[in-house]
């Protein structure tokens, strides 16, 4: 597999290294395939590291100023014999294949084969009595160069586009808020998508209930205790008294009614609600997607 990432340096000393392969393993968390030249194998050239560098999808430069004086001065070191092969291929290479960082390098001096090319680069220097000190901006920067993206994404997007985006987070804010999900009637009927929303409230106060269902086929679903019931169970008898109605109750997570049955529901006031499944939807996954939904009414015992 080719690197997405080829980073060449100079092992100017240990703490140099070290930044350089943390540099490599942020990268590759991001999920690059990053190949720093501690694996080259510099005897095979053409078919060992002149290979790595044609293939890689990028090259990135981390220039300190002892890789500039090892590129222009010493050609039989590393950085000399990978400057030979970089600058060899680097005229037939898109103009975004290879870029610049510049680390412990305050002048941003160059190799000078680079004179006049105007190489894309990114400032890691720090500046410590600035307080300024090189970390997820930088980074950001190399993964907006690395996917061909506008180095600014402020000035990137056009406009509609923005309004698009804005459009599209403006509607999942709707569907998350959880007043899209409630009811503060004390009985009432409604239809909920409960693959897009935790609970369902109903009631208000001592007499609120956060009703959690999911699907189990066309004919029923399951209803939950887990959004603070205390206890539930499926009335088992089409005829039954309102005022006995708690002798249905079960300590149990779960009731599993069908359509047209209905459930009791205890919350941690002790108040008691009943809820009549009406329609139960699975989700189709088709040319036109239908959400999984129940429509249930519900009636507040007591108040």
């Amino acid at each position: 597999m080719s690197a997405d990432l080829f980073i060449s340096y100079a092992w100017t000393s240990n703490e140099h290294r070290e930044w350089v392969r943390l540099l490599a393993s942020q990268l590759h968390q991001l999920g690059y395939v990053v190949q720093i030249d501690e694996a080259v194998d510099y005897g095979a050239s053409l078919s060992g590291f002149m290979r790595e560098v044609i293939d890689a999808r990028h090259v990135l430069l981390v220039v300190d100023e002892n890789y500039v004086d090892r590129a222009d001065h010493k050609p039989e070191s590393g950085v000399g014999i990978e400057t030979k092969w970089i600058s060899a291929v680097h005229a037939d290479k898109p103009t975004t294949w290879l870029s610049v960082l510049w680390v412990r390098n305050p002048k941003r001096r160059l190799p000078s084969w680079l004179d006049g090319r105007d190489p894309k680069g990114f400032d890691f220097n720090a500046r410590p009595v600035e307080n300024n000190f090189p970390g997820a901006t930088q980074l950001n920067e190399i993964w907006r160069w690395v996917e061909g993206l506008p180095a600014s994404a402020v000035n990137a997007i056009p406009l509609a586009e923005m309004r698009r985006r804005a459009a599209r987070l403006e509607r999942m804010d709707v569907l998350r808020d959880p007043g899209q999900y409630a009811s503060p009637s004390l009985s009432g009927k409604a239809t909920f998508r409960h693959g897009d929303h935790r609970d369902y409230s109903i009631g208000y106060d001592e007499y609120e209930f956060k009703i959690q269902f999911s699907g189990r086929g066309q004919a029923g679903v399951y209803v939950y205790i887990d959004g603070g019931l205390k206890a539930l169970g499926l009335i088992t008898s089409e005829i039954f008294d309102p005022a006995n109605v708690e002798s249905f109750l079960r300590p149990a997570r779960t009731a599993q009614p069908l359509v047209g049955q209905k459930v009791v529901l205890l919350n941690a006031t002790g108040a008691l609600c009943v809820i009549t499944i009406d329609e139960v939807q699975a989700e189709v996954n088709d040319e036109v997607y239908t959400p999984a939904h129940v429509t249930f009414s519900w009636e507040v015992l007591g108040p």
